[in-house]
Formats: C-alpha cells, sequence, structure tokens
C-alpha cells in the first residue's frame, strides 16, 4: 500500500516524504489524534517505505520487504498469535519475560498494549516495561534493510515509570532506527519526552472521506454507510467496527443525563443512569467518556452562537439544539473541566460513579 492510498491528513504524508526523500529521517516521532484516525496505519506505511528494496521515499508494495511489513495491516492475528505461544495462564513475571512484539520483518517491531491473555484479558491494556525494555535492547542493533523502526502504539496507556524507560532510548537516539509513538494527545505523555519528538497531530477525516472509505470495503447500504460515519466523528477506523444503534444509544443516554444535571431534577433517575454507565462492561470508560467530550464539543458550538457549526452527532441535533438554549458557554466549560478531572482520576482508580455523579450535581443550577 503506498502512501497515495492514505487518505486525509495530506500535509503529514508529505511530510514524511519528503524526510525520507532527503534521508534526514527523525528520529522520533510522535502521531496523535483520536483513534482510528489512521495513525497505526500511517506508521506502518512509514516503515514500509523507510526500508523499501525499490523505492527511497514511499513503498512499492511488491518486494519482499514491503509484503513482509504489510502484515502488520492485521495486528489482531498477530497479538491473539503472541498470547497464544505466551499461555492463557500468564501471570505479571510471565508477561515481561515474554513481551507482547508483533514484528513480520527482523526491522520493524509494533508494540501495542498487552491485554494479558486471550480469553480473560484485562479491563485495560497497556505497553508495559517488558516491551520497552526489549525495544531498548534491540533498538541499537544494526538494520538488516536501511532503517529499524519501533512503533509504540497507545504511549498513553504507558505507566509514568515506563515511560522513563522509553526516555533512555529517546536521550541518546540510535542514528539508525526511528521510534513512533501514537496517542489521543500530545500530553499523554511525559513533557520530556514531547520535547525529544517531532509531533504530528491527525485531523479527523470529513464523512465524506469516510462514507468513501466506508463504500469501498464493506458491503453496508447507502443509508448504514451515512450513519457510521456521522458517529465516527471522523475515524475510518472506528466507522468501519462502530455498531451504529449501539452508539447511537449511548450517545442519547449521554444527552439525557446532560440534559437532567442542567434541570437539577430527577436525581435519583440520573444517579442510576450514572451507576448503569459506570458498570458497563461493553465499552471502555475512556471510550465513555469520549462521547460525551463530542456532545459538550458540540453544545460548546451552539452556544456559543456559531453560525455553522461543524456538529460531531448531527443525528442528535435537535436534542442538542434544545440543550443548547438552556446552557451556556460557562456551563459547557465547567462540564468539560469536570471531565478532565474524572478521566485524570480514572488512571488513579477514583470511583467512577462516584465521579460522574459528583460532576452531574455540580452542574445543577446554583440557588
Amino acid at each position: 500500500m503506498p502512501f497515495s492510498e492514505f487518505l486525509g491528513n495530506e500535509r503529514i504524508v508529505a511530510a514524511l516524504r519528503g524526510a525520507l526523500a532527503q534521508d534526514r529521517v527523525p528520529h522520533a516521532l510522535l502521531f496523535s489524534g483520536p483513534a482510528g484516525v489512521g495513525k497505526f496505519t500511517l506508521a506502518r506505511l512509514f516503515a514500509q517505505a523507510a526500508n523499501c528494496e525499490q523505492r527511497k521515499d514511499d513503498s512499492c508494495g511488491v518486494c519482499d520487504t514491503c509484503r513482509r511489513i504489510a502484515l502488520l495491516a492485521e495486528p489482531q492475528r498477530l497479538i491473539e498469535q503472541g498470547l497464544a505461544e505466551r499461555g492463557e495462564s500468564a501471570d505479571a513475571a510471565m508477561v515481561e519475560r515474554m513481551p507482547l512484539i508483533l514484528q513480520s520483518h527482523p526491522d520493524v517491531w509494533a508494540l501495542v498494549p498487552d491485554p494479558v491473555r486471550l480469553k480473560n484479558p484485562v479491563a485495560r491494556p497497556m505497553l508495559r516495561i517488558g516491551q520497552i525494555r526489549a525495544a531498548q535492547r534491540a533498538a541499537y542493533f544494526q538494520p538488516m534493510a536501511r532503517r529499524r523502526v519501533f512503533i509504540f502504539d497507545g504511549a498513553d496507556t504507558m505507566r509514568w515509570e515506563v515511560q522513563n524507560v522509553l526516555l533512555k532510548i529517546l536521550e541518546e537516539p540510535p542514528g539508525s532506527a526511528t521510534l513512533i509513538l501514537t496517542a489521543p494527545s500530545p500530553y499523554s505523555v511525559l513533557p520530556t519526552i514531547l520535547s525529544r519528538c517531532m509531533l504530528f497531530h491527525f485531523a479527523p477525516l470529513a464523512t465524506a472521506e469516510v462514507e468513501r472509505i466506508l463504500t469501498e470495503k464493506t458491503e453496508k447500504s447507502p443509508a448504514q454507510i451515512k450513519q457510521a460515519a456521522q458517529l465516527s466523528e471522523g475515524s475510518p477506523g472506528i466507522a468501519l467496527e462502530i455498531d451504529a444503534d449501539a452508539a447511537l444509544k449511548r450517545r442519547q443516554a449521554a444527552v439525557k443525563i446532560l440534559e437532567r444535571s442542567a434541570r437539577g431534577q430527577g436525581f435519583t433517575q440520573l444517579f442510576a443512569e450514572t451507576s448503569a454507565l459506570a458498570k458497563d462492561r461493553e465499552d471502555s470508560f475512556e471510550s465513555q467518556l469520549a462521547v460525551f467530550y463530542g456532545i459538550l464539543t458540540d453544545l460548546l458550538e451552539l452556544s456559543s452562537g456559531v453560525k455553522q457549526p461543524m456538529l460531531r452527532n448531527p443525528s442528535l441535533k435537535k436534542d442538542l439544539e434544545a440543550l443548547s438554549r438552556n446552557v451556556d458557554s460557562r456551563w459547557v466549560m465547567r462540564a468539560i473541566q469536570g471531565l478532565d478531572e474524572i478521566s485524570f482520576g480514572a488512571r488513579r482508580n477514583l470511583n467512577r460513579q462516584l465521579s460522574l455523579d459528583a460532576l452531574a450535581a455540580s452542574l445543577a443550577p446554583r440557588v
């Protein structure tokens, strides 16, 4: 797959191709942006182009090196293979001794959040110290092709002490290797890591581009494609996997919670709804918070009087417009700040339901 087949974020693609063409490849890159927008895919394409046997600034897709690295396009199969080799009964020590590393070519490693087990995965997979130490040892080996590439997908899942191990590689970067980190936000990694990376922020794709991808890669009906593209918020990866009906229900539930909070009424029902949200195991808590962020972003545009708002939840336009008439931008900013605190607290295992209840109560009208 050459760079030309990658949709969206053309400036980032052009910058990477230019770096390869001029042999001025940075030792560390940070790809930030929402989930499913193509960060891991572009990192893989860069690894192919950096090692292609026939081209210098792109991949030919037919040489042995390109074809082997292209196997990373389906990481789930490699993840399942790695977990099966480690065994279903892996404990913490085994997880560190046999780190999960996706490698279809000697020069390209993909390190992804480790779910520990295949049948009984942990609730929050993360990049672990065993994976980082394995990359630390391998980063200074000479490449068999042109350049070693290490992709740290989900760098935001690393604990601080694990990030400090990665920092040691960045402080003394190997000349023949490039480290690519992916994260939803540049501020989810240590400032010392951020300062040593060239930052590229991936913007969501236009709805029309997402619809084009769905048309090419799925057999969904036009109506299903339109709904999935709207709910994906510009992320084609999410659009390909999304259960549109379930996603819409989650967004409707989030709007109801915000409506009850804005009115300051029906707290019994409100707390029942936050309880159901906190106990939901079908979707990660981080994903649930992302739904609220998307809705509040729409509310911020509507309550601020933007003439032609680009809503992330157009299917909820009527409900959002009704809610925006009962709140102002200051209320929305308080809600966003409260979500930030919940997101930070979730990393420290604070009680999720109590945090949501406290936020909902704090948004009630002040007498």
